[in-house]
């Protein structure tokens, strides 16, 4: 079992910046995808940023503002977001899976087998 817990959202104006972590513990590797995900009032949970086998991947939304980064050392994944707008305004989740060495898309939710509780961005106009 692997356990998230995410901190750092919160209330901010529009073009400020926040960063959010995502702190693994339990039956953690620096070999699992980890991932962040969104969902807004109303709307589906939506891929943001991950890391898979490696290499970074981001929502066409977020790509070129946000930057998802981790400390294995501290089992910790990071997603820094400046310039943020009231669009990004959402609960964010962090996801965990194990590598199993086969193809698995980052940005489909279901294949993800470990979710934090999330935290809440409210982004003001």
């Amino acid at each position: 079992q692997v356990q998230l817990v995410e901190s750092g959202g919160g209330l901010v104006q529009a073009g400020g910046s926040l960063r959010l972590s995502c702190a693994a513990s339990g039956r953690t590797s620096s070999s699992y995808d980890m991932g962040w995900f969104r969902q807004a009032p109303g709307k589906a949970r939506e891929f943001v940023s991950a890391f898979d086998r490696g290499k970074t991947y981001y929502a066409t939304s977020v790509k070129g503002r946000f930057t998802i980064s981790r400390d294995n050392a501290k089992n910790t994944v990071y997603l820094q977001m400046p310039s943020l707008k009231p669009e990004d305004t959402a609960v964010y989740y962090c996801a965990a899976r194990a590598d199993t060495g086969s193809y698995r898309p980052v940005s489909v939710a279901d294949e993800y087998d470990y979710w934090g509780q999330g935290t809440q961005v409210t982004v003001s106009s």
